[in-house]
């Protein structure tokens, strides 16, 4: 589909989420994920650990117009630190999860990340690699799922092809009234500030040898990580938690 008027050269005019593409594995399907996404005025792409290294010449061909974009991509090491300043994360998957987790329509996460937006939070949205989609150590860093009812015959969607679906209904969406919400008084704690906790609570577990028996301890940080995604937690909220934690840790005198 043609029509493309370079002389109005913008995306959206406020907050955009963020996209994130997850150890990506062919340049081809990075650029066309871009074009997908600068269509609908998206701009703000993050890569994690792409296969074929960054940059990349067959992205760049692929991206054809949406320069933009690909001149403000940034490169992460791994899904943590791509995420450190969300406070909010939507993970795509096709497939059921063994994670408990607030499942959504791509409409209605497009819609979600819009009041989050207008409230002043961050917000991602995980892609997954090509071949086999986001991993449990990814997916366990999201809030929430989203779930697109596809042909249960040939669920997998390419990736560029669920970069536009979830561009689109962002675009579409646009022209709605934003329910915006009054400032919050107490912000949503950022991914690091969480991932900060976890690393906190999974030490102190540790050490008095919560995580048995052994061949059970990841699935059971796993579950613990998770548990902790799913609430909106907020920066007071993570800091009582670390203040409950090291209250635990201390040696205190019998009262009386």
């Amino acid at each position: 589909m043609s029509g493309t008027d370079h002389q109005r050269d913008e995306g959206w005019g406020g907050p955009q989420p963020v996209f994130v593409l997850v150890r990506p594995q062919m340049g081809e399907n990075i650029g066309a994920a871009t074009r997908a996404m600068w269509n609908f005025g998206l701009e703000n792409l993050r890569l994690v650990a792409p296969r074929d290294g960054w940059p990349n010449a067959k992205a760049v061909a692929m991206a054809s117009g949406a320069a933009r974009v690909l001149d403000g991509v940034q490169i992460f090491d791994d899904t943590p630190d791509a995420l450190g300043n969300m406070n909010y994360v939507f993970a795509t998957t096709a497939r059921g999860r063994d994670l408990t987790k607030p499942v959504v329509s791509p409409e209605h996460a497009m819609k979600q990340a819009r009041e989050m937006l207008a409230d002043g939070q961050k917000v991602g949205v995980m892609f997954g690699p090509e071949r086999a989609g986001l991993e449990n150590r990814d997916v366990v860093r999201a809030n929430a799922l989203i779930s697109v009812p596809v042909n249960p015959a040939f669920g997998s969607l390419n990736l560029a092809g669920c970069v536009l679906l979830l561009a689109y209904e962002w675009r579409r969406l646009g022209g709605q009234a934003l329910v915006t919400r009054p400032a919050a008084n107490a912000p949503l704690a950022s991914a690091i500030e969480v991932e900060k906790f976890n690393e906190h609570l999974h030490e102190r577990l540790d050490d008095v040898g919560f995580f048995f028996p052994e061949h059970k301890a990841e699935s059971m940080a796993l579950n613990l990580r998770n548990l902790f995604s799913r609430m909106p937690l907020t920066t007071a909220d993570v800091r009582t938690l670390h203040g409950i934690l090291r209250a635990l840790g201390e040696k205190r005198p019998p009262r009386g």
